[in-house]
């Protein structure tokens, strides 16, 4: 492939894909930005030759196909597949509606499975393509009053996982990527649900992770658009990495998962290593 490439990138009306969308832009890449609201889409991006901002709701199959025919008729090609579009619903589980946690599932791991089954096979036909996920220092290790979030997140790494040795033949890459805190608009009012307070035996923890979570709107210690300088390096190595971990304090969660499952396995090493036939 030439160095000019044609990025297809999701959630791009507002927080990180507005960065990915803009860095891709700078760098000379043609972009497909996608958003619920096109019109946002293109407010927060301008305007230029080299830019498509299209109609999606990820949770649409129907939109998923039509942004891509669209795309492709522009720009004739998809080089790079960015999966960002995704919501943020928090609470204990149990206070969680299944409604709630059915949506979260929906926007953050259908979703993205909705958009790339929709570009495979373009990537397939062109013998190329590199589809990167956006995870979650929550892909890597759970958290209280994050269950439904870890859980679509935890989901999203095990598809993409599987997704790489079933696309790598025909010279499509995989990355995921963990994001630790960025200060985007995750936190914000507009972008997080709450589940309603409905169990008292939750009240004093739940008081407490409400004031956590809203103190850090605005505090995370990531920058978005140095993220989106990340990506296109690791999207230019040959070949890209299959994950990415983004930022150190997603490090050290990764590090401490590491570290927990090491302690896992040896503490009953024998134990696990006792159950095949005699």
């Amino acid at each position: 492939m030439s160095s000019r490439r044609t990025w297809f990138i999701t959630g791009a009306g507002r927080g990180m894909g507005v960065d990915f969308a803009k860095a891709a832009l700078a760098a000379g890449h043609a972009v497909v930005a996608s958003g619920r609201d096109r019109d946002r889409v293109s407010k927060a991006l301008g305007q230029s030759n080299e830019l498509l901002a299209v109609t999606l709701d990820v949770t649409s199959r129907a939109d998923a196909e039509a942004a891509m025919r669209a795309a492709v008729d522009r720009f004739g090609r998809i080089d790079v597949l960015v999966n960002n579009a995704a919501s943020f619903y928090a609470g204990y589980f149990e206070e969680l509606t299944p409604e709630q946690m059915e949506r979260q599932l929906a926007a953050s791991l259908i979703g993205p499975m909705n958009v790339t089954r929709a570009v495979l096979p373009m990537m397939r036909k062109q013998g190329s393509g590199h589809i990167i996920s956006i995870s979650s220092s929550a892909g890597l290790s759970g958290f209280e009053f994050g269950t439904a979030y870890a859980a679509s997140k935890f989901g999203l790494e095990g598809w993409m996982e599987s997704l790489h040795p079933e696309v790598a033949p025909f010279g499509i890459f995989t990355t995921i990527v963990n994001p630790g805190f960025f200060r985007t608009e995750l936190l914000t009012a507009q972008s997080t649900s709450y589940a309603a307070p409905s169990i008292e035996d939750y009240d004093e923890r739940r008081a407490k992770q409400f004031e956590f979570w809203k103190a850090q709107n605005g505090r995370q210690s990531g920058d978005p658009a140095k993220l989106a300088k990340a990506l296109l390096i690791i999207a230019s190595q040959e070949p890209p990495p299959r994950r990415f971990i983004a930022g150190a304090d997603a490090i050290a969660t990764a590090e401490q998962r590491v570290a927990d499952l090491k302690a896992h396995i040896d503490f009953n090493r024998g134990l696990s290593t006792s159950l095949d036939f005699d």
